[in-house]
């Protein structure tokens, strides 16, 4: 693993560098009398700050990708495990990661996505740039309030600075609501107005898709907080069907950051090209996907590489949460992510299987989401299966009897004796209840379709405590419960430094608990 902070140093400085630019090109703009040279200036970079803030939803940057996807979100959500012995003892996975570790994930949205979102507005008032935009910052500041809670989301300024008031999550998430709304509305009044594709690297420019996108991003929202606010969180997704647009239903309409020329598909630099791999898939996807013969296997995963005799080579993930052994080549001989997703030129942002998903699960909470809880749930795990042009979907769906396998640790270490998920695929017709085994299915399905999405996969952990995870086997702080697992990240030092009076006052006002991560956050489930 690379040193973090010198390329934050670096990444901050470029985006210093993009501001002052954009803000000088704005002030020099004449909006009565611009030369074309002056209008194609303004237009290059106001493009690259679109491109910008795409490339920081889901950190297309090696670094900071490393931290949040294959250290975080990762490990949390039951895809991948640390195997580098250097990170024993301040990793996220055994619950006491170095300050380091915890910065990455709050600084990057604000630093990155938020400056150039504030930029962009101070150089056009073309509602669609502005649109797509504002979706942009939602879906950056998304994932950053899934991980921390309270945010400063409504009142962020002008520079995208860290020291500014904070919002409940709950104000944080309704403040989102609007935001999509709005960018709704503006864009399905302009639906047919494409734009640049130069400025996009999700759709190339095609407007109506966005208009998905956001119904999409919308009907996730309402979902997350449908237990605390089951009123608003049914009104939200049930306007995301009832609009003449809609949300993302085919696998043409997934979201897909097109990786700029040149640059290195993040997992490949984080999995294999530093020091052989810091990261491998975990023991948790792996037994699920093997108790269900699971043909997206070969998409997802790499055989592992034992030389052992003794051992059969297969899917075989490493348990997360261990002390990892010395030296690093044991951890790397597990199942890698697979080098065929690692080569990728794209990263996928959100897909129309998890939409189907979202769908079924209002259904089955008695919410108008245009169709039935089981036709819903099926069509997620056969658009899963089309997006990774794997067959057998219907032999698939209708398997009743495979359920997920006991973890069993080539290398006898590590190997799992809890009670493991019994959840079949098969729609159980005989359960309509929220609290019956179709969540459990619904949520299970979800979570090998959105794969490698660790954030999105460890928010819904909480949200529902699906898919059932396996505990760590060392958990180094004195304050998460094994049983229940880390619930937040604590905020930033920086924040205590630079932002002092309004993180003490969302920690006393919004967060109800102490800032660490055994807290819960205002959606989470809480027994």
């Amino acid at each position: 693993m690379k040193i973090y902070k010198h390329v934050s140093i670096i990444l901050l400085a470029f985006t210093a560098m993009l501001f002052t630019q954009c803000t000088d090109a704005y002030d020099a703009y004449n909006k009565t009398g611009v030369n074309d040279g002056e209008g194609e200036r303004d237009a290059y970079f106001l493009r690259q700050h679109m491109v910008n803030m795409q490339n920081w939803v889901i950190p297309s940057v090696a670094h900071a990708n490393q931290f949040t996807e294959q250290l975080l979100g990762g490990p949390y959500g039951g895809y991948f495990a640390d195997v580098s012995p250097g990170f024993n003892n301040r990793n996220f996975s055994t619950y006491t990661p170095e300050n380091a570790w915890i910065t990455p994930t709050f600084d990057n949205a604000l630093k990155n996505a938020v400056t150039s979102y504030n930029t962009i507005l101070t150089m056009t008032e073309d509602p669609v740039y502005l649109s797509v935009a504002k979706i942009l910052k939602v879906m950056a500041m998304a994932r950053v309030t899934d991980v921390y809670g309270p945010i400063p989301y409504s009142k962020l300024g002008a520079t995208g600075a860290l020291n500014a008031p904070y919002d409940s999550q709950e104000t944080v998430y309704n403040t989102m609501i609007s935001d999509l709304n709005a960018a709704i509305e503006a864009l399905t009044a302009n639906q047919t107005s494409d734009f640049s594709s130069k400025a996009d690297r999700f759709y190339a420019g095609k407007t109506l898709n966005w208009i998905k996108l956001a119904n999409s991003v919308k009907l996730r929202l309402a979902i997350r907080m449908a237990n605390v606010s089951p009123a608003s969180a049914k009104t939200a997704a049930e306007e995301v069907i009832s609009n003449p647009v809609g949300p993302m239903s085919s696998n043409s309409d997934n979201a897909v950051l097109v990786l700029i020329p040149g640059q290195t598909n993040p997992y490949q630099v984080g999995m294999i090209d530093w020091n052989g791999g810091d990261t491998r898939i975990g023991a948790d996807i792996t037994s699920y996907m093997n108790g269900y013969n699971d043909p997206r296997r070969q998409q997802y995963f790499d055989p592992s590489l034992f030389t052992d005799a003794s051992i059969t080579n297969g899917y075989i993930g490493f348990r997360s949460g261990v002390t990892i052994p010395s030296p690093q080549s044991i951890g790397q001989q597990y199942s890698n992510m697979s080098a065929g997703m690692r080569a990728e030129s794209s990263m996928r942002i959100m897909c129309a299987a998890e939409v189907a998903f979202l769908r079924a699960e209002g259904a089955l909470r008695g919410w108008n989401m245009g169709g039935s809880a089981k036709d819903l749930y099926e069509s997620g795990i056969t658009l899963s299966f089309g997006q990774w042009g794997v067959s057998g979907a219907a032999t698939y769906i209708s398997d009743s009897t495979s359920v997920p396998v006991r973890y069993t640790d080539p290398l006898g270490r590590f190997s799992y004796s809890g009670t493991t998920s019994t959840v079949k695929i098969a729609w159980d017709d005989r359960s309509s209840s929220i609290t019956g085994p179709n969540l459990e299915r619904i949520i299970t399905q979800k979570w090998i379709a959105i794969f490698p999405d660790g954030i999105e996969a460890w928010s819904e952990f909480r949200r529902t405590g699906y898919p059932k995870l396996m505990p760590v086997v060392v958990n180094n702080s004195s304050v998460v419960n094994t049983a229940r697992m880390a619930r937040r990240l604590p905020y930033p030092q920086s924040e205590y430094t630079g932002n002092l009076t309004n993180v003490e006052y969302a920690v006393a006002n919004y967060l109800k608990g102490a800032d660490n991560m055994a807290t819960d956050i205002w959606w989470a489930k809480k027994d």
